[in-house]
């Protein structure tokens, strides 16, 4: 059940752009069509809760979903008019990853908790895992690691600890993970499949994953 959106901002739901699905196939952004429609969906749902509700700044919390939006202004005629048909006025791709408020100074950041609370009662639906990046991690993914020499790691008996700059622990993994580990520490993009040492893919996974939820990686497009 969708809750306190007008007649436009349903029909910007309801928009399609199978123009858009077609390019992020074609870039490998996506696996499959049902997959990009999905990151889609949650596009548009983004700018219509950001649009009907001033009262706070609502951030984009997910790099895939950020990345469709990106991909859709590159369709500059389509999305202008997008934009002008459903909100009136174009709706900017700001770097705080979020549409500019009409009153900056007078509104708050909202925390991820608040934007799960305001779209469940916005869309009448729980917030998607899409919106989870880490959720996301398949041996297909590539990740970006912008720490290269900053992270090291340090022996803990049968264990391996991973290291800020400071010393503070961010992960501490069984020996096995040693390999994939110095490897994630010296290189700045890979796949999820390149990961060195004993590893399986379901190990993979469950690794880069929790990097991705530390902050330590993040998803490429």
């Amino acid at each position: 059940m969708r809750r306190h959106l007008s007649d436009q901002h349903i029909k910007a739901l309801n928009y399609e752009a199978p123009f858009l699905i077609e390019k992020l196939l074609k870039d490998h952004i996506v696996d499959t069509a049902s997959e990009g429609q999905a990151l889609f969906d949650e596009v548009k749902k983004y700018l219509v809760l950001v649009r009907s509700d001033r009262t706070n700044i609502w951030l984009m919390h997910s790099l895939r979903i950020d990345e469709v939006w990106h991909q859709f202004i590159l369709f500059t005629t389509e999305y202008m008019d997008f934009c002008q048909r459903f909100f009136g006025n174009y709706v900017p791709h700001s770097p705080s990853n979020a549409p500019e408020s009409d009153n900056i100074d007078s509104t708050e950041v909202a925390s991820f908790e608040l934007f799960t609370l305001r779209y469940e009662e916005v869309f009448g639906c729980p917030l998607p895992s899409v919106w989870h990046d880490e959720r996301s991690i398949t041996t297909r993914r590539r990740v970006l690691n912008d720490g290269v020499g900053v992270l090291r790691l340090r022996d803990n008996g049968t264990n391996v600890d991973l290291l800020t700059v400071t010393g503070d622990v961010v992960l501490s993994v069984n020996d096995l993970a040693r390999d994939a580990l110095q490897f994630i520490t010296q290189t700045n993009a890979f796949y999820v499949r390149e990961l060195p040492g004993g590893l399986n893919d379901e190990e993979k996974v469950a690794l880069v994953a929790t990097l991705v939820e530390c902050s330590v990686l993040r998803l490429a497009a």
